[in-house]
């Protein structure tokens, strides 16, 4: 095993909570599903950003979310992957992870639609998101295909149905799912740091492969 016991996973479940929290304030104000009282409070606009320079929306915008459904299904791939993503990286390393893969996914796609005549109003926590799958996939990949309860084909898996779903779906930035992704690979190979093996798990591995 790499871990000796399941340390809890604060930053995860305060993210998790932040998203909620905010979401609630934006239904009982107003509505998460209205662009217009979105935009008002943070949704990523990229001529606001270009134009106005306001940068604050590459971060506000990863805490928001289009209704209910939205924010569901975010939250719960989150709380599903998010802790074995803290625990291999540590509470610090984890909540900088998250966030760069957030804005990194946000800055990927604004940059790639600048020209588009039409521009779309974003939210959603599905760039950081999309980083931790890429993450964990790096992470179990330098672990021989398992980190904890997770291998690399439930992953793989995972990140083929996240992004065929993305795709045959309307109004979804695929682009910043595809930049989370790269980016989660991208920083744990940064980031992550291989536990060492004890001598007797260094005896067990080698009893294993025989």
């Amino acid at each position: 095993m790499e871990y000796s016991g399941r340390r809890r996973t604060w930053v995860n479940g305060g993210l998790i909570i932040l998203n909620i929290l905010y979401f609630l304030y934006l239904e009982i104000t107003g509505s998460s599903e209205n662009t217009l009282y979105m935009l008002n409070h943070g949704a990523m606009y990229g001529p606001y950003v270009m134009e106005n320079h306001e940068y604050y929306r590459l971060l506000t915008s990863i805490f928001m979310h289009f209704g209910i459904e939205h924010i569901a299904n975010n939250m719960l791939v989150l709380f599903v992957l998010g802790d074995n993503m803290e625990r291999a990286l540590g509470k610090v390393k984890y909540l900088i992870f998250y966030l760069l893969c957030g804005v990194g996914a946000n800055v990927v796609s604004m940059m790639l639609s600048i020209n588009d005549p039409v521009q779309a109003v974003g939210a959603g926590a599905s760039g950081a998101i999309f980083g931790v799958i890429g993450g964990l996939l790096y992470a179990v990949m330098v672990n021989r295909g398992r980190l904890e309860d997770l291998s690399t084909r439930q992953l793989v898996g995972v990140i083929l149905f996240s992004l065929y779903f993305g795709f045959t779906s309307a109004g979804v930035d695929n682009v910043a799912h595809v930049a989370g992704l790269v980016i989660g690979i991208v920083l744990a190979a940064i980031l992550y740091r291989k536990p060492k093996r004890t001598p007797v798990q260094r005896l067990w591995d080698q009893l294993e492969e025989r």
